[in-house]
């Protein structure tokens, strides 16, 4: 039976901050790599193991890996990085305080442009200061200016049927480390669930979440590895 476990990475710096960060690169913060490090703690006590590993190209998510792996003592395992399993990209939003922007533009606006399913956010103004067109980490990558959850999806999905769908049919154990969002889209397709309902779901930092999976990848059971 395919197993699958999916952890948010650890509180980033601009978690703490509460500013959105999407495919901006910010690290971990203490308490961050504290959870990072519970969570393998927690996976390694609880049998877990695994054969290969996929996180994004951002070190939040690959120290999270990292950290949970070396607390499992499986720092060795196979890992594979990809620009695609990144966080939402939050275009104009990106690096500003989520309250001065409710005080702004109000509460319900920036509740469609974080909650919605097919709203993105506001393009970046020309000179914004965080412009990743020179960050040599996407070189050859269509960096995105604003992503919606939707759009978030349509590039996950097509690297999980390429990549991580084949490693689970032939049967290795795989850990994603990657974002709120790239997972929410793994979880909305996993967990067939419909539009209107995804954006309603939380996924809190450094809490695996394991997947039972039939042969075919049909989810048979999702749970927090927490509450087992």
């Amino acid at each position: 039976m395919p197993k699958l476990v999916l952890i948010r990475h650890g509180q980033s710096a601009w978690n703490l901050e509460n500013r959105f960060t999407g495919w901006w690169d910010v690290d971990l913060t203490e308490q961050g790599e504290r959870e990072a490090w519970a969570a393998g703690e927690l996976m390694r006590d609880r049998g877990l193991d695994f054969d290969q590993c996929f996180t994004s190209f951002q070190t939040r998510a690959i120290k999270t890996l990292h950290l949970a792996l070396e607390a499992m003592g499986r720092l060795w395992l196979p890992e594979e990085k990809d620009w695609r399993l990144n966080e939402r990209h939050y275009g104009g939003l990106t690096g500003l305080d989520k309250n001065e922007m409710r005080a702004r533009h109000g509460e319900e606006q920036v509740h469609i442009w974080r909650r919605s399913f097919d709203i993105p956010p506001p393009l970046p103004e020309e000179g914004n200061p965080w412009d990743l067109a020179k960050d040599v980490r996407y070189k050859g990558v269509p960096i995105p200016q604003t992503e919606s959850l939707k759009d978030t999806i349509a590039r996950v999905l097509p690297y999980w049927e390429e990549r991580i769908a084949p490693a689970l049919r032939d049967g290795q154990r795989v850990l994603i480390s990657a974002h709120g969002n790239s997972l929410r889209a793994l979880v909305k397709h996993l967990s067939n669930i419909p539009d209107d309902e995804i954006t309603g779901l939380e996924i809190p930092t450094g809490q695996p979440i394991v997947y039972e999976l039939d042969d075919d990848l049909n989810a048979l059971e999702r749970y927090y590895l927490k509450d087992r």
